[in-house]
């Protein structure tokens, strides 16, 4: 019998232009000052001018922390902190990617918990809400933007910790396409792919239920249909597609769970410091292969959503057709293999296989994982066989 909960604590406010709405937004909070949370690549873009005239129109004062980075690190959170403490910053604004959007997640934590963040890590630990939230997002690949958990870095482990608990959640999403029109190709293919990894484990791991799968199946459409559009032929209909995804994505997963990619990607990230939308694009294919004979209807339903002919073909076959159309679409996009990256050493597989049998999202995915298994999965997607 079904029996399951499902609730989604961050608002949606999707469309163009929906970042120059920023300053009411924020007054609906009850904002008597701002921190805004973007990288300087993002700021240098110009992407955060609209928050900037929005908040000044509303009469909102604001303060920057911009050290933000990959695979945000326990320091940056600690430091934004005490930013955001002497500026008594009673609403966060965070404009980027996941990056920015986990690192204000963890500040606004901070600020209402105190302590460490490591205190913080963990499923279901916050006592209360963290500092409402105003996410934006710039990339169509975290979702971050309405997901209820943030991943921190910790600079002496180099694993990486996750704040898992709903009321981590940002309060409002203002989720604009026209914010990747700018992006470089290469950005867009990583986050895109990223994205479809959400989708594709949200619907098959071990917690999924019926309204995360009706979340995931209509992203993993709708990233196949505009993806390659939106690194090759940038236009508004191909960002509106693609951010739909990407947040649609975050719902699903935010709200089910990922699986064996991710944990894989998180150690990946955790050693050698790699973006984490290109960890898991180089892992999605290999693992999707693997874990296909788990759920033969759920991985065809993929094939299917994913515009691939699987007229005639047994379900056995239309799910094996999943892996291979992953494939197609990473190479189509230009996502480079794992072999490609100088900084990964194949001797390190067994502690990366260590580290991604400890990750908490290890017992969702659809096959039973050991460390053994992590490592023939390291091996195929490096040696390619």
């Amino acid at each position: 019998m079904l029996d399951y909960m499902f609730s989604l604590p961050t608002e949606v406010h999707f469309g163009s232009g929906k970042t120059k709405e920023t300053g009411k937004y924020a007054k609906v909070l009850g904002a008597t000052n701002v921190m805004i949370v973007a990288d300087k690549g993002v700021i240098n873009a110009g992407l955060t001018e609209d928050v900037e005239a929005s908040l000044e129109s509303a009469s909102i004062p604001y303060t920057y922390y911009n050290k933000i980075v990959p695979n945000p690190r326990d320091y940056n959170v600690t430091e934004g902190y005490y930013v955001a403490k002497d500026a008594n910053v009673d609403v966060l604004v965070a404009v980027g990617g996941g990056s920015s959007i986990d690192t204000a997640k963890a500040i606004g934590t901070l600020l209402t918990h105190g302590g460490i963040i490591q205190d913080w890590c963990g499923a279901g630990k916050l006592e209360r809400k963290i500092t409402p939230l105003i996410a934006i997002p710039t990339t169509a690949g975290t979702g971050s933007e309405v997901t209820p958990f943030a991943v921190v870095t910790d600079s002496k482990t180099h694993v990486k910790l996750n704040i898992f608990d709903a009321k981590a959640a940002p309060r409002i999403a203002l989720v604009d396409p026209a914010m990747l029109l700018t992006i470089p190709p290469h950005i867009m293919a990583a986050t895109g792919i990223d994205a479809m990894t959400h989708a594709v484990e949200a619907y098959t791991c071990t917690l999924a239920v019926p309204h995360t799968d009706a979340y995931a199946i209509y992203a993993v459409k709708l990233i196949a249909e505009n993806l390659a559009d939106a690194v090759k032929n940038r236009s508004l209909d191909s960002c509106t597609g693609m951010m739909l995804g990407s947040t649609i994505a975050g719902i699903a997963f935010g709200y089910s769970d990922v699986a064996a990619v991710h944990c894989m990607a998180e150690a990946l990230g955790g050693l050698y410091d790699l973006p984490h939308g290109v960890a898991n694009a180089m892992l999605l294919p290999t693992v999707t292969e693997y874990n296909v004979t788990a759920n033969l209807k759920k991985y065809a339903d993929i094939s299917n959503a994913m515009g691939l002919d699987t007229a005639g073909k047994s379900i056995e076959d239309a799910a094996t057709m999943c892996a291979g159309g992953l494939q197609e679409l990473c190479k189509e996009v230009g996502i480079k293999a794992m072999k490609e990256y100088d900084e990964i050493n194949p001797a390190d597989f067994h502690e990366l296989s260590v580290a991604a049998m400890a990750n908490v999202s290890t017992p969702s995915n659809p096959r039973k994982m050991m460390v053994e298994e992590y490592e023939k999965l390291f091996d195929k997607a490096y040696y390619g066989k």
